[in-house]
């Protein structure tokens, strides 16, 4: 099989900011659409085919952003008896990252037949939470914002909704990204009234030890940064003629489209190449450019903090002091039921920044923490390895009925 070079997944990535580049983002603040109709949602396209009932569901966080939800019921049981728990995707991703594999393989599914309340998170920006109550998505204003935001407004409103909804207390299952959000929330005592256990997929604290080529000289050449000056303030990797490209290129039977993953998450052992047409139809999802700033930070700096301005008077008019606050990962409450699971291969998740962060929960209560490690993994291996079913859900799934 030939293997797409570093050079030009770079290219391929350069082509599709190029493209998103082009359109220049006004500073209009009007109402956004209401979201995508009934026939082009998740529930319909992707669960409600497989046999298995879904809503649709929008929440509405304190800074306006609309979310939408998506909640698959339980078979064979009744809601009020089921256990609620909350799939929150990583960066470049929305809520289909866990329909990505076939049903008998999908984590969403396996945890419906096994009677919980299934309900899957979508990250401000993406595809289906395009909505703001006064800011267009075309705006600089809607794009302001980093993961600080999602701690402090798409995770709350989140667990709010989903525990109004329900009354009961959530299992929550982060992927990248969303082990990132959980991990700041619970180190400052937010959130853990309404959760009952966390299972962590590619936990991220720590990244400044991490091995991702892509990720790394994005970050040391101030990439985002430079975007951001001049005003591109969406960040898209997913810009039309640099996908139809991909799809192309992956139709071709001597090019194993999966190895376009390893510059970016590391050389994934499971990942059938079937599943990148399925993927690109859905991914890569956008994110603000300040976001990538704020990721940028934590590469070059090695340190997990709230978003520097690099200007000591703006850090004092926003936190009070000249430099930004730390998100502590001593002081997660050690009595907190955590499953870690990460991988050898994984070049975003490094196994040495994990490792920082087993440091952190050294006087974790013993039986409250669940550490697993797979070798043979990478960053995709978790949401889209066709072994993953056995390897990491089936345990995950033990640990939740345990709690």
């Amino acid at each position: 099989m030939a293997k797409i070079s570093l050079s030009i997944t770079l290219m391929i990535l350069f082509c599709s900011l190029t493209l998103a580049s082009r359109t220049k983002i006004s500073s209009l603040n009007t109402i956004t659409a209401l979201a995508p109709s009934s026939n082009d949602g998740v529930c319909s396209s992707l669960v409600k085919t497989q046999g298995y009932a879904c809503e649709e569901h929008l929440v509405t966080t304190q800074d306006g952003y609309v979310l939408n939800m998506q909640r698959i019921l339980p078979r064979g049981r009744r809601i009020g008896n089921s256990v609620p728990v909350v799939l929150q995707h990583g960066l470049f991703m929305d809520g289909v990252t866990w329909l990505l594999l076939p049903p008998r393989q999908s984590l969403v599914f396996l945890l419906a037949d096994n009677g919980f309340d299934v309900w899957i998170a979508n990250t401000r920006g993406t595809k289906y939470s395009h909505q703001h109550t006064t800011f267009s998505s075309n705006s600089s204003d809607y794009w302001n914002w980093s993961w600080d935001e999602l701690v402090a407004y798409d995770l709350p409103a989140t667990f709010k909704y989903v525990h109004d909804q329900t009354g009961q207390k959530l299992h929550y299952v982060g992927h990248s990204q969303g082990t990132l959000v959980a991990l700041a929330a619970f180190s400052k005592d937010q959130q853990l009234d309404k959760l009952r256990s966390a299972a962590l997929l590619c936990p991220i604290a720590y990244v400044g030890q991490m091995t991702s080529p892509v990720a790394k000289n994005a970050a040391d050449h101030f990439i985002a940064e430079s975007l951001y000056k001049l005003g591109i303030f969406e960040f898209s990797l997913k810009g039309g003629a640099a996908v139809k490209f991909l799809k192309d290129m992956c139709k071709s039977t001597s090019i194993d489209c999966t190895n376009l993953f390893t510059s970016f998450t590391g050389p994934n052992c499971c990942v059938n190449p079937s599943i990148m047409n399925t993927f690109l139809d859905h991914e890569p999802q956008p994110t603000a450019t300040k976001n990538m700033m704020h990721l940028s930070q934590m590469i070059r700096q090695g340190t997990i903090s709230m978003f520097d301005y690099e200007d000591k008077d703006e850090n004092i008019r926003h936190y009070g002091q000249s430099s930004p606050p730390i998100y502590d990962m001593t002081r997660l409450p050690s009595e907190l039921p955590l499953f870690l699971s990460y991988g050898g291969a994984d070049a975003l998740a490094d196994v040495k920044d994990v490792n920082l962060l087993l440091q952190s929960l050294q006087d974790h209560d013993a039986d409250k923490l669940v550490v697993q490690y797979r070798n043979d993994y990478a960053h995709a291996d978790y949401v889209m390895g066709q072994n993953a079913k056995q390897d990491v859900y089936e345990p995950l799934i033990s640990f939740f009925k345990l709690q």
